[in-house]
């Protein structure tokens, strides 16, 4: 298995910045489209553990739309072979003094780059 093959982080990198894009800007339909649709999809966030993409969608359709502008203050992507790979990020959200954390696997599909299981979560 070759790591970090050019190509392939740059496939995921930006995969990543269209999430990253869609975050800050509460583009619902393309975080949607972003998470693999499957039962075995997860999500644990800073309040909530969500299990399946219906439990991630769901979240996501009730989740205030302020406060989402966020400053990245390091990322690491790292791709394993052609189709898997992980990204995390360290983030301080606008107005807060917590630093962030995000993690995020994603898997290559037929349908293109999407996040098999995510955790994000704040530091004091």
């Amino acid at each position: 298995m070759t790591i970090n093959l050019p190509e392939v982080v740059a496939e995921v990198t930006a995969a990543f910045a269209r999430y990253e894009d869609a975050l800050v800007n509460n583009k619902v339909e393309v975080l949607d489209e972003l998470f693999w649709d499957s039962a075995h999809t997860l999500r644990y966030g800073a309040t909530e553990n969500l299990y399946g993409y219906d439990a991630i969608k769901n979240f996501r359709a009730g989740r205030p739309a302020t406060g989402l502008s966020r400053d990245i203050l390091r990322t690491v992507i790292t791709t394993y072979g052609t189709d898997f790979a992980t990204t995390n990020v360290e983030f301080q959200r606008h107005g807060s003094p917590k630093t962030g954390r995000q993690s995020q696997t994603w898997m290559r599909t037929a349908q293109g780059w999407r996040v098999v299981a995510a955790h994000v979560s704040l530091l004091d």
